[in-house]
């Protein structure tokens, strides 16, 4: 029989319930609260009535649950709202692991957030062994920990040690990595003998106690008393502030709930991790997080950037001019999800090396157990290593991935359109030249866009769809679903000199180069960029990009507006650059020299900086240097939105994280200058101009927000 509209449930000849959990219209189950009072009315059945002897719980959709609900979670305000939350879903657990009966966890697919802590709650747990299987605790990558037991309970199972690795980082673990771990009983190869494991398992314990309800219970590994425990928790905290600088109030909590809650019993234990819980979801860290990597994120996937009126659509084969490191690196992504590739490059050694690239990130994976030799060699053998334009006959897309060089760029286009099909789709993967200027070399105008991608491809997340003047929108929908295609993220942005990631991008690496002009230390200009969040200092991100393609964009900038009668901005930094990059030919990473040495994987920042450029006496603080490296990029950032470069705030918010790093924590570089007021950000920018010069004056849309109690929001 049907419970409500959210759960199946039905009872054997044996007396044990099947609960099914099918949220309808939704593609995965969440901990809604409809969800959760259809369960708590079968928990009282079961703690009621004596013919029903247990309960095995799973889900009528492909993966389990995947968490707890967003949406009432990001309603809250109050601390005493979210700490009643914790309690009362908390309340409902210890019911079920206290009913007497067993409760057994059946996790037919992904198994994630709240749904593994009820799945924890549970007497035991079997899962199906499939590959798309994960299960984890991923709330700290929302700015928050899993407030539903889930910091109780594991390392109650696990063990400390081993807890705080996968909660601190929200790690995602297959079903045998679990299994290895303790997390699940066993294995199942099929749906039917998980639910067979299960059904058994409720048979064979119709009474079953927690083991941390057990008389004389053991934290596994020490509680935190332990000595192995201190001496892990006494350097957790200097381990986490290494990646975190602090910027992630949620991984000291998850500290803290795990230090506190092993020395409690259960209960008590779980009361604190309730205290922390709250205080992770009204901070303002969960709240920018939430907002744009949940629900922008998700507003991009399901296609708010893309033309409505466009039936989707897939490639088959695509054809890409260019095997260097951008190109191979298409190349494997597209493979990877079965698109037939021809890599073109001017020599057949060129291209084999371009193929060799997929070579040598499938052996990886061969080599870790995450591919076979004939899934291998399957993918090898789409890749078509080639000289030959004709080649690309087929191809219902073309990308061009070659050097930053008009003349070259137009005679791929040339050579490339002579043979594809009139409806093909041409691209170019470039990070700064016009797309409309590039189109100019089209015989059709229409059918060319760009697509920005981000080095390396393979693990960069985003690409940065850029629309011409005469790019179609049936020509965008495809370059749309041909990034998701691959699984990418694509934000669409419309033409403009550096589009946007790049042209937002260049002000934190120049910003920090001018710094070091000014006779700011160069080893304080790298601590304020980590500690404002941001992946990587500007001088170390010079050095990746190299000093040489900024000289080149720069030189090619400057022709460019003055063919068109304009004047060109010299930056401070820009003298940098060329003395640095020009004169003492220290090119960055790829020559081994820049504004760092290396030596191997290892390095040192030249020792002859700070004699090139000699720090001032008056060193300035820290947070000053932090203000000059996000305000610059926030400010360039809503200048694009004003301009209509790009299209969205989701857009902009995840572009900038996914696209250079923006601090995630800051939910990305719109939402920095909300999370603050427009009006405190026109304040301090106005000071920031008066300091150091005109280019931290703030853009017209954010001084008119800040006049009108305004915020970026898209419609």
């Amino acid at each position: 029989m049907t419970q409500n509209n959210t759960i199946a449930f039905e009872v054997d000849a044996s007396g044990i319930g099947l609960v099914t959990f099918d949220q309808p219209g939704r593609v995965m189950n969440v901990l809604t609260p409809e969800l959760l009072g259809g369960f708590a009315t079968l928990l009282e059945r079961l703690e009621k009535e004596d013919s029903l002897k247990g309960l095995v719980i799973t889900s009528g959709k492909p993966t389990f649950i995947v968490g707890a609900d967003i949406d009432q979670l990001s309603q809250i305000t109050t601390v005493e709202q979210a700490f009643q939350l914790g309690e009362e879903l908390k309340a409902l657990m210890r019911r079920m692991e206290k009913c007497g009966k067993p409760v057994v966890a059946a996790l037919n697919g992904t198994t994630l957030g709240g749904g593994l802590e009820l799945a924890l709650a549970c007497h035991a747990r079997f899962a199906l062994d499939e590959p798309k299987f994960k299960l984890g605790l991923p709330e700290v990558k929302l700015g928050l920990l899993p407030g539903a037991g889930g910091t109780q309970r594991l390392p109650r199972l696990i063990g400390i040690q081993k807890s705080f690795e996968l909660i601190t980082q929200g790690t995602e673990l297959s079903a045998a990595k679990a299994k290895g771990l303790g997390i699940v009983n066993d294995l199942a190869a099929s749906r039917e003998e998980l639910l067979q494991k299960a059904h058994e398992w409720c048979l064979a314990n119709p009474k079953p106690v927690q083991p941390w309800d057990a008389k004389g219970f053991r934290i596994p590994g020490g509680d935190s008393k332990s000595p192995a425990v201190v001496q892990m928790l006494a350097i957790a905290p200097s381990m986490a502030n290494a990646k975190a600088h602090g910027n992630y109030p949620a991984i000291t909590h998850i500290m803290s709930c795990l230090f506190e809650g092993c020395l409690l019993d259960i209960d008590n234990a779980l009361q604190v991790e309730s205290r922390y819980f709250a205080a992770c979801i009204v901070s303002q860290v969960s709240k920018n997080m939430i907002g744009t990597l949940w629900y922008q994120l998700n507003a991009i996937k399901k296609g708010q950037s893309r033309p409505k009126d466009v039936p989707a659509g897939k490639v088959r084969k695509v054809g890409i001019l260019g095997a260097g490191m951008m190109g191979a690196g298409i190349a494997y992504v597209s493979t990877k999800v079965g698109i037939d590739v021809v890599l073109l490059d001017t020599t057949q050694e060129n291209a084999e090396k371009g193929k060799a690239y997929s070579q040598g990130l499938l052996d990886k994976a061969l080599a870790r157990g995450r591919t076979t030799p004939d899934k291998r060699d399957a993918l090898l053998a789409r890749i078509l290593p080639t000289t030959r334009y004709v080649d690309l006959q087929a191809c219902d897309l073309v990308i061009e991935a070659v050097f930053e060089d008009r003349a070259i760029k137009a005679e791929c286009t040339r050579k490339a359109e002579a043979v594809i099909a009139p409806g093909a789709v041409y691209a170019s993967n470039t990070s700064t030249l016009p797309i409309t200027g590039l189109a100019q070399a089209s015989s059709r105008p229409a059918n060319f866009i760009g697509l920005h991608f981000f080095s390396p491809v393979d693990k960069m997340p985003l690409v940065e769809i850029i629309v011409g003047e005469k790019t179609s929108d049936e020509t965008l929908a495809r370059g749309f679903d041909y990034v998701q295609q691959i699984g990418k993220t694509p934000i669409v942005v419309n033409d403009s000199r550096g589009f946007y990631t790049s042209r937002v991008f260049a002000t934190y690496v120049m910003e920090g180069i001018a710094m070091l002009a000014e006779g700011v230390h160069p080893r304080s200009i790298e601590v304020a960029g980590i500690k404002a969040g941001m992946p990587m200092p500007p001088l170390a991100l010079q050095d990746e990009v190299s000093l040489s393609l900024s000289l080149h964009i720069s030189d090619q900038t400057r022709r460019d507006l003055e063919a068109e009668g304009k004047s060109y901005p010299v930056h401070p930094a820009e003298a940098v650059l060329r003395q640095l990059g020009g004169e003492l030919g220290r090119v960055g990473k790829k020559a081994a020299k820049g504004f760092y040495d290396y030596q191997g994987k290892e390095k040192t920042l030249w020792p002859d900086l700070t004699k090139l450029y000699p720090p001032r006496a008056d060193q300035p603080a820290q947070q000053e240097l932090m203000d000059r490296l996000m305000f610059i990029q926030a400010n360039e950032a809503a200048r694009c939105f004003e301009e209509n470069v790009v299209r969205s705030v989701a857009d902009t918010n995840i572009g900038s994280i996914f696209g250079w790093g923006f601090a995630p924590h800051q939910g990305g570089a719109l939402q920095f200058i909300n999370a603050m007021s427009a009006q405190r950000f026109v304040e301090r920018s106005r000071e920031l101009a008066r300091q150091h010069g005109a280019r931290f004056e703030p853009a017209a849309i954010v001084v008119k927000m800040a006049r009108d109690g305004g915020r970026f929001e898209d419609a």
